[in-house]
């Protein structure tokens, strides 16, 4: 009996992933070969051969990549030229704009706040930001007479809402060319203040009932007033002090120091497959980070990174909390952040849930076919992304920066498909 009790408890042992019993990596080193960490060195080339043609057929400007799987690096590659006309190439540690890749960012930093009991996920937000008292959700809009009805929410926003994108506060809203109602979505290059956006955000009706459907929105941009709020400090020092520090991001800002400029990439525009790229049209996209007031801290869309920093940030999360040898969160708050928190609903027409600051990816899930269940992802408007799969212990990102962007789909998903299908 204890002998054939011995033989299962071995074949068990020995068929189990071997990630599940190896160290969380504290840092990233270069695989000596991609067999070391997994990979095929033949089919890895076809990620090469794919990218590169995507900048040669004129489809993409540039392109940066970092894939590791236990720690292990094995792929960290430029592609193209950070400056078309000046034909500048593309360096890895050149500098991108993450757009929403920032929530994740945010999110983490007010959950380290969360284990310092600062508050509850259930909190009404009105307790913190008063503004948000007695919400209303918008019934009807009469263009022609420039008014509109509403009625009484039918309950209270929580910060839990918040993080689940389930609070009925969207981007897009119908009557938000009002002066009242306002608000700069992504970045800014005027004098304005999180706290007076916040509050603006506050007075606009709600489109649906919190808790009652996903609504991808401003969101994360009262998130990070709340960290400024229960941290007393500025987000850009909380966030400095809680996350980016202690992992090692070094090259991560919402404004970049002068020394660091110019390593910032130009932002191009294709909004079809006819049309070529050409330079955005937008000075704010283009040179927030850069140029103006410097004054407003976006949590929803705010921060420019490297691929490399915004790397340490996936396997801190892939670690369970841990990076660098230093602890941002406990691993069963991050357990707790990675469960569904909107039921039924899902985040698109590719039927992925959320949890709290990151999409997760289900047996149902379509976007990212090759993906593990339980993996985790998000991107940004200027077309970048990154996935973080806990089964086959694996980061990946890949960044380039245009919008609108026609090949947007196309350039991420292949990307993934690449890195997959290169995997022993």
């Amino acid at each position: 009996m204890k002998k054939r009790l011995r033989v299962l408890v071995y074949s068990v042992f020995f068929t189990l992933p071997l990630s599940l019993f190896a160290q969380p990596a504290q840092t990233f080193t270069t695989a000596k070969s991609p067999a070391e960490a997994g990979f095929s060195a033949e089919r890895l080339k076809r990620l090469d051969t794919y990218l590169q043609g995507f900048i040669d057929q004129g489809l993409a400007p540039n392109a940066v990549t970092f894939v590791a799987r236990n720690g292990k690096i094995v792929h960290y590659k430029a592609f193209g030229y950070s400056n078309l006309e000046k034909k500048t190439p593309l360096k890895r540690d050149d500098i991108y704009r993450i757009a929403s890749q920032s929530k994740a960012v945010v999110s983490v930093a007010l959950m380290t706040l969360y284990e310092e009991e600062k508050f509850l996920l259930d909190d009404p937000i009105s307790r913190y930001i008063p503004a948000f008292k007695n919400p209303k959700v918008l019934v009807s809009v009469d263009k022609e007479k420039g008014t509109y009805e509403t009625r009484p929410a039918k309950r209270e926003i929580t910060i839990r809402h918040l993080l689940s994108h389930n609070a009925g506060i969207p981007y897009e809203h119908p009557l938000d060319q009002r002066p009242e109602f306002k608000v700069p979505f992504f970045n800014s290059l005027q004098p304005d203040k999180l706290e007076e956006v916040v509050n603006r955000i506050a007075a606009r009706p709600l489109t649906k009932d919190p808790g009652e459907a996903f609504v991808y929105g401003l969101n994360t941009d009262i998130i990070g007033r709340l960290v400024e709020i229960m941290a007393q400090k500025p987000l850009d020092v909380a966030l400095r002090e809680r996350v980016l520090d202690p992992i090692g991001m070094n090259d991560t800002y919402f404004y970049l120091p002068a020394n660091k400029a110019d390593r910032l990439v130009e932002l191009y525009s294709k909004g079809s497959a006819e049309k070529p790229l050409t330079r955005h049209e937008n000075n704010a996209y283009r040179h927030f980070a850069v140029e103006g007031a410097k004054t407003y801290f976006s949590g929803g869309a705010g921060l420019v990174s490297t691929v490399e920093d915004y790397a340490k940030f996936c396997q801190m999360m892939l670690n369970g909390g841990t990076f660098n040898n230093k602890r941002i969160l406990g691993r069963k708050i991050v357990d707790m952040m990675l469960r569904n928190q909107i039921g039924a609903a899902t985040t698109s027409s590719y039927k992925d849930k959320f949890g709290l600051g990151f999409q997760l990816v289900t047996e149902e899930s379509s976007y990212g076919n090759e993906l593990s269940p339980g993996s985790f992802a998000w991107g940004g408007m200027y077309c970048s992304e990154y996935t973080i799969d806990p089964r086959e212990n694996l980061v990946l990102l890949i960044f380039t920066n245009v919008q609108p962007y026609t090949h947007s789909t196309e350039f991420r998903r292949k990307f993934r498909i690449a890195v997959y299908q290169a995997l022993e």
